[in-house]
């Protein structure tokens, strides 16, 4: 019967598309179900220990698990089994070189978590947890562990002489380091620097740096500073290097006031030397010859304990370091008096001078400014003819003068020599 509705109502292909759709769904959400957790990444360091975390989710509980590997895969190498966990046969560690350094934290074949011990550089890689199973077949879940290494940092000054030719006057180091580390430096001395790396067998990788310039007697002793960046370090590790530029010395002679006279006691010359090293030897000499008897070399200080005509000569200081010798001289003149030096003002006595002479100054201009201003607002003669006067009746006139009804105002101009008075102003005006 079933056989005769099946031939009399076929299924459409559209119908029988979306069946086959709907079941391709419900297998992939079926396999989906069953995984295997594991952490997707780690990080970890040499010596330490790091726990591999694997656990098996089957969402409706048909699926049998007959066995539990640990798979590693090095950065540059083959996969091979370093754990494996059996119902049955129990564990084993197939991989010498995890051997006593492997373990499985649960015997569970659901939670086949495992701790490697005494980590080193080289276990960097991917460790796949995968398990065999009935009846989906193998199913895996892998997690990279990224092994990390402080760098050993280093900086250190080179010394170098004076020249004309760039060279290297310091260095730095961030040895086996894993990531490599990044150097920076920090100077305010021209210059430049290089930076080379060096790959090791275990992964790690060593830094180099060198900081280069043409060097001065003026870069002795200036700072230029190191700074290493790396994943496994708070903060950047800082470390200031102080040059060390070699050269010869220089040297000058002071104390000469142009005032040695006749019987002056206790006179003193100074040889003031510097160079890198500093001088070993510090030599006193006269042009005419050796020293005179009243005067005493000691160190980089000449003495002349009285004043006579023998020291009316040319003094030289020379200096010496590993790198060469310098010489300086000066002549003394002795005079028969004492030359009496007039003391010249004092620093806040010209100060208060200047301004003295600005606060003054400054008066002044105030001064014509203002009369300047005054003039310019004051009242000047009128810039416009004013109206001719109206000539004043007598006042028999005024009372002869029939009244009527009011007129205009008639305007008489006055004779010369006439006097009138403005309405609005003070004085009177004279025609002329």
């Amino acid at each position: 019967m079933a056989r005769d509705y099946a031939a009399r109502c076929p299924v459409s292909p559209v119908r029988n598309t979306w069946l086959v759709a709907a079941t391709i769904l419900l297998v992939a959400k079926g396999i989906g179900a069953q995984k295997v957790r594991v952490e997707e990444e780690l990080e970890a360091y040499p010596t330490e220990s790091v726990d591999l975390r694997c656990q098996f989710i089957d969402g409706g509980g048909r699926t049998k698990l007959t066995q539990v590997s640990w798979i590693w895969e090095p950065t540059d190498g083959q996969r091979d089994n370093i754990a494996v966990y059996h119902p049955i046969y129990g564990q084993s560690f197939p991989n010498v070189a995890f051997k006593d350094r492997v373990a499985f934290l649960h015997n569970s074949l659901e939670n086949p978590s495992i701790r490697i011990s005494k980590l080193r550089m080289s276990d960097a890689g991917r460790y796949t947890c995968e398990y065999a199973t009935y009846p989906s077949g193998n199913e895996q879940g892998t997690t990279t562990l990224i092994m990390l290494a402080k760098p050993k940092n280093s900086a250190k000054v080179v010394t170098v002489q004076a020249g004309t030719k760039s060279v290297v006057v310091a260095q730095c180091e961030a040895a086996e380091g894993k990531p490599a580390a990044t150097i920076k430096w920090l100077a305010s001395v021209g210059g430049n620097h290089s930076t080379s790396t060096t790959n090791g067998p275990d992964g790690t990788v060593t830094v180099r740096s060198e900081y280069r310039l043409v060097p001065t007697p003026t870069d002795n002793g200036r700072e230029v500073t190191c700074m290493v960046d790396q994943k496994t370090q708070e903060r950047p590790w800082v470390y200031p290097v102080k040059l060390s530029v070699e050269y010869p010395p220089s040297v000058s002679i002071e104390g000469y006031d142009n005032n040695w006279y006749i019987g002056r006691s206790n006179a003193v010359l100074l040889c003031l030397a510097n160079g890198n090293p500093p001088p070993t030897t510090i030599t006193w000499t006269a042009a005419s010859g050796a020293l005179p008897d009243t005067v005493v070399a000691d160190g980089n200080k000449l003495m002349v304990k009285k004043v006579d005509d023998a020291v009316n000569t040319t003094f030289i200081c020379e200096v010496k370091n590993k790198l060469g010798a310098s010489r300086h001289h000066i002549t003394t003149i002795v005079i028969e008096e004492r030359r009496q030096i007039t003391p010249g003002p004092s620093t806040g006595a010209v100060i208060g001078g200047i301004l003295g002479a600005l606060a003054f100054i400054g008066i002044i201009i105030g001064t014509v400014l203002f009369i300047r201003k005054r003039q310019e607002d004051g009242e000047g003669p009128p810039k416009h003819k004013p109206p001719p006067p109206v000539k004043a009746s007598s006042s028999t006139e005024m009372l002869n003068k029939p009244s009527g009804p009011p007129t205009a105002t008639e305007t008489v101009p006055l004779s010369p020599g006439e006097v009138y008075y403005e309405t609005t102003g003070k004085e009177p005006v004279t025609v002329t």
